[in-house]
């Protein structure tokens, strides 16, 4: 570490000082002025806030999302109000606004969001924040080659969530020496006192076991917050870790340190705390402290639409599985756009993106089996559009993170997620890996677009469209070779489906998707030679579904409608079907999916077992019209 450490003159330390006290007065105000928030979380934080906004970082105030600016992810996101204020200090918000917090029609919400501008991701479902800073720091470091530092301010109570020691561990691995993740230790948690306390040595001896740099320091000291940030940045091969040891509550009398204020304005102690407070400020005026000036060493990119360097090359009839698929699409887009990154959960050679691995090697993340942090780090990425974020894991792993998910779409995150070995038809390995509720899953997340290709070059489409669409894009890819039923050429959009058969006298319209598409196409030739026709439709996208084919189809089968999935039948693609039909009370809908926890066989026999063969969708067609 280097030796060239500036202390700040006096002058200086007292103006950070005061501007520590500034942002606790806001805060008190704002949540007091709301009748709800976090004050006294906020009160721990304001010296970090002070050095980090006022003396640390470099970033443009009339531009905060400027891709050359260091990052800031306020993890312990109830504290919003402290980073209100600090805007406000820096002269982005009026502080007259600041009062207007938690106010309905007002921004400033009780938790950050990006619907502000100085906000790049949602925070205040706790745990998240140092994941998505260390996919923000790997971008910095590995793909941008950039100045620009992350750092990430985490709550003690919060460090009891497993994400953040999957970050910790990440971020130690890949030796991002540009990322510093401060933790406030205010010893107090929601309801009683966090774990450790202020047992300052077991935090730093657990970060530096996992190779951090750890500093333990008086969080209320400027002086030495200034001095542990330039130890932070003189730091190589590391990441850094403040273990900052604070007060919730500092600075007022009868409150500092003291349970049972969390998440409660003060009430009738706020002037006494306000008097208090003031009384410390040496210039209630204009503080006169400028960000420093940023580096301008980030590349720029030029935001055309992403096209796949080459055509689907599959022979018509041919079986190739759309994971595989997946693969070839992602190196294709890989050698068109630098912007393209991809990573895994040390499933890449199932999930295939070990194709684009071993093409683009500088752009793979293995983020090893830690699926919170794996969504974490792939919005980290995305963030300030320096990549598009393909991440790849089973299918059925996305569950456990969830949370990231739904916060992703709170963070208006464009992040592609490709979850592979989907239903039974996996097969053998059992029901631990097959994912059978994540349609319903990602349906509900409201800025989601679902796809579910049926066969290898629709797959190589959906990926294609995934990487020009915004929002969170899921991609449901299979573990068996399914028929190519398109030719390169066809054309494929977000909301279109394609009929796959059809005759002037269909007599049920059959909706299957993925692996049951093949199926539904096997039954309808085994149907006709009775005569007996139906139209077959694959959807192609689930969220948003062709509403317009299945109501012409509908209709052009007398109403009678069977859905035919490969997941359970909650939230599926039965109640897509139905959501798009059920306004009319002449449609008749059969659901065939996977109505009980499968075992262990071969994929083809346990899609009879549970229903959605060829064979099972024979018998429905014909009871149907019977």
């Amino acid at each position: 570490m280097s030796d060239t450490y500036h202390r700040p003159n006096q002058k200086r330390l007292q103006t950070l000082r005061d501007i520590a006290n500034k942002l606790r007065v806001h805060s008190i105000e704002a949540t007091t002025a709301a009748n709800s928030g976090h004050p006294t979380s906020c009160c721990s934080a304001a010296e970090i806030m002070s050095v980090l906004f006022f003396h640390e970082m470099r970033y443009i105030v009339s531009s905060p999302r400027d891709p050359a600016s260091d990052r800031f992810i306020l993890s312990k996101g109830h504290a919003a109000p402290v980073l209100y204020a600090a805007w406000a200090e820096a002269g982005l918000i009026d502080k007259k606004e600041l009062v207007n917090l938690r106010k309905h029609g007002h921004e400033l919400e009780g938790h950050p969001t990006p619907k502000l501008s100085f906000v790049d991701v949602a925070t205040g479902s706790l745990g998240h924040g140092l994941s998505i800073g260390a996919g923000m720091a790997y971008t910095g470091k590995y793909f941008d080659k950039a100045s620009y530092r992350t750092y990430v301010m985490i709550g003690d109570g919060e460090s009891a969530e497993g994400s953040v020691w999957e970050a910790v561990n990440f971020a130690s691995h890949y030796k991002l020496d540009n990322l510093v993740a401060i933790f406030d230790i205010n010893r107090l948690g929601q309801s009683e006192p966090a774990p450790l306390q202020h047992n300052m040595e077991v935090y730093r001896k657990r970060l530096e076991s996992f190779g951090w740099h750890a500093i333990v320091v008086d969080g209320h000291d400027v002086d030495a917050l200034c001095r542990a940030l330039h130890e932070a940045k003189t730091t190589t091969d590391r990441p850094t870790a403040l273990v900052a040891k604070t007060y919730k509550g500092h600075g007022i009398t009868g409150i500092s340190d003291e349970e049972n204020w969390h998440g409660k304005p003060l009430g009738t102690k706020t002037d006494q705390a306000l008097e208090e407070i003031r009384a410390r400020i040496a210039n209630d005026g204009p503080h006169g402290i400028t960000p420093q000036p940023v580096i301008d060493d980030v590349p720029k990119y030029d935001g055309k639409p992403v096209k796949l360097s080459s055509k689907p090359n599959y022979d018509l009839g041919s079986k190739f599985a759309t994971r595989k698929a997946y693969g070839n699409a992602l190196k294709k887009l890989g050698d068109s756009d630098r912007r393209i990154v991809a990573m895994d959960g040390d499933t890449k050679n199932s999930t295939f993106s070990l194709t684009f691995k071993n093409a683009h090697p500088d752009r793979y993340v293995e983020c090893f089996i830690a699926e919170q942090n794996l969504v974490g780090v792939a919005i980290g990425c995305g963030c300030r559009d320096r990549t598009i974020p393909f991440a790849s894991t089973f299918a059925a792993f996305f569950s456990r993170a969830y949370d990231q998910i739904r916060m992703g779409a709170i963070s208006q995150t464009n992040v592609n997620l490709v979850g592979s070995h989907v239903g039974c038809s996996i097969g053998e390995d059992g029901p631990s890996q097959m994912a059978l509720e994540d349609i319903a899953m990602m349906r509900a997340i409201p800025t989601c677009t679902v796809f579910y290709p049926s066969d290898a070059v629709s797959c190589e489409r959906a990926t294609e469209l995934a990487a020009n669409t915004k929002g969170i894009c899921f991609i449901r890819t299979s573990r068996p070779d399914t028929i190519v039923n398109y030719s390169a050429d066809e054309v494929f959009e977000i909301g279109k489906g394609k009929l796959l058969r059809k005759s002037a006298n269909d007599a049920v319209t059959v909706v299957g998707a993925g692996v049951t598409v093949q199926e539904a196409t096997k039954a309808a030739d085994e149907l006709a030679k009775e005569n007996i026709h139906i139209r077959v439709v694959d959807p192609f996208t689930i969220k948003p579904i062709d509403a317009s084919l299945l109501n012409d189809s509908a209709s052009a089968t007398g109403g009678k409608v069977i859905t035919v999935e490969d997941h359970y039948p909650e939230g599926g693609v039965g109640d897509a079907v139905a959501d798009a039909l059920g306004h009319r009370p002449d449609v008749i809908i059969q659901r065939l999916a996977v109505r009980a926890i499968p075992g262990s066989g071969p994929g083809s026999v346990l899609m009879e077992d549970h229903g959605i063969s060829t064979h099972a969708i024979i018998e429905a067609v014909k009871k149907l019209i019977a």
